[in-house]
């Protein structure tokens, strides 16, 4: 395992900080307007986090384009416990994973967290389309090959694991089992190889891992790692540690990769957005958005198990746009450079949108409201999106986790989630987005 240290990346903080004309910070919308509204009346069926639901909670959805027919095309999801949903573009579910026992001596029922496609993938002398998964119960990757049928398929997805995979963040088994393990994910894929880019749960690591055939399954080796801030200094001359409870650091989770630039982009739930080069060590990193209560000082109350102001005075030094957690996070590809960067403000259920080129300027927010039986979107987590056409979105396809689901025939006294559907078109015309549908603009369809 190669280990790559930037100690450095803190110090750049003051600078992003000093620099008032920052392009993300740019009023949202127009001067005055809250965030945008756009709205789904398709939902996945309810989840419930409880034994007689499989302790099933969503979590972090993938969306697989096929290549024999758009209307082919799948939401992968992750439930956590309940192991992996797949639906139609209906969201009708055509699939239930359960989270098996992970192939590998020591192995333990597995907590699948996040999702990715990774597109044709070479191994036992073969080329498949695979969705990529972080167990965290055993701090590994887990791989289904994804039938190219899709939704059409018997069994869409099957699991091609190789056996006795090594563990990404942890030198044994009783270390896993504390559990700041294998956490938030995203693909990469280059003309070379192909990545896994894994984030740890309670830490600010960040891992990279390139997939590699291992006996005609899937595997993966060379894991390099780095570590981002965990305190960051402020232009008063103070130094800011996120609050967190005792023995968790301030860690990532939503992430994605630009195919094009081999840019990662990536959430720290309680600091903002981050611009990362690929590899490791390209360049220092870069924070550009913070969340709104990024530099306020908190003290941790181990009664309540909460965060709160030291001065409730204190106006930090955050964003506009990010109420924490910063999570799911996903571009929108556009010609050339064009395109746009998603991510979840979890905090006041909305949607940040960005400008993937350049600066990474902020375009606008917006918020997703139910209709026709569908409820609105709280607190998301992960999300996804593509450019191209699928079933009935043929100007594109935004999917996002919704938690708690609401609304009639729910049962309000369990936990439920469920993922909801947005045609981007309705995105585009709310916040005056450009739409480009060709193939050739994702990258991922090499």
């Amino acid at each position: 395992m190669t280990r790559i240290m930037h100690g450095a990346v803190a110090a750049s903080i003051v600078v992003l900080l000093a620099g008032a004309s920052s392009a993300a910070q740019a009023a949202p919308n127009r001067p005055g307007d809250g965030p945008a509204v756009v709205t789904t009346d398709n939902e996945t069926p309810v989840l419930y986090d409880d034994d007689e639901g499989g302790n099933a909670t969503g979590d972090d959805p993938a969306i697989w384009v096929g290549a024999e027919g758009t209307d082919s095309s799948l939401v992968i999801v992750t439930a956590k416990e309940g192991g992996l949903r797949v639906y139609d573009l209906d969201s009708t579910e055509v699939q239930s994973l359960p989270a098996t026992v992970a192939p590998r001596a020591d192995g333990a029922a597995g907590r699948y967290n996040n999702v990715d496609i990774a597109y044709g993938v070479e191994f036992g002398g073969r080329t498949v389309d695979v969705a990529v998964v972080s167990d965290r119960y055993n701090d590994q990757l887990r791989f289904f090959a994804i039938d190219p049928a899709g939704a059409s398929a018997q069994t869409p997805l099957v699991e091609v694991t190789a056996a006795e995979q090594p563990f990404l963040f942890s030198p044994d088994r009783e270390v896993v089992d504390e559990g700041h393990t294998a956490y938030g994910l995203a693909v990469w894929q280059t003309a070379e190889a192909d990545y896994a880019v894994v984030t740890q749960e309670g830490a600010t690591t960040l891992a990279t891992a390139r997939l590699v055939d291992v006996g005609g399954a899937l595997g993966y080796a060379d894991v390099s790692t780095i570590e981002m801030p965990a305190s960051f200094p402020l232009p008063d001359g103070s130094v800011w540690t996120p609050c967190e409870e005792p023995g968790v650091g301030p860690h990532l989770e939503g992430l994605t990769v630009d195919q094009r630039t081999g840019v990662l982009y990536a959430g720290q739930e309680d600091v903002g957005l981050w611009r990362i080069a690929l590899p490791f060590g390209s360049t220092e990193p870069e924070l550009i958005d913070r969340v709104r209560d990024f530099g306020i000082h908190d003290a941790y109350d181990p009664e309540t198990e909460e965060c709160t102001p030291i001065d409730p005075a204190d106006q930090g030094y955050g964003g506009t746009a990010l109420e924490a957690d910063a999570e799911g996070v996903d571009l929108y590809y556009g010609p050339g450079a064009t395109g746009y960067l998603i991510v979840s403000s979890q905090g006041d259920d909305t949607f940040a949108v960005y400008q993937r080129q350049g600066r990474n300027a902020l375009v606008g927010t917006f918020r997703v409201d139910g209709v026709d039986g569908a409820d609105e979107i709280n607190g998301s987590d992960g999300l996804a999106v593509t450019n191209r056409p699928v079933g009935d979105y043929r100007q594109g396809l935004f999917v996002t986790h919704d938690e708690p689901e609401t609304g009639t025939g729910v049962d309000s006294e369990r936990d439920a989630t469920n993922f909801s559907y947005v045609g981007w078109e309705d995105i585009a015309r709310a916040l005056r987005l450009k739409v480009d549908t060709s193939a050739g603009n994702d990258p991922r369809f090499r």
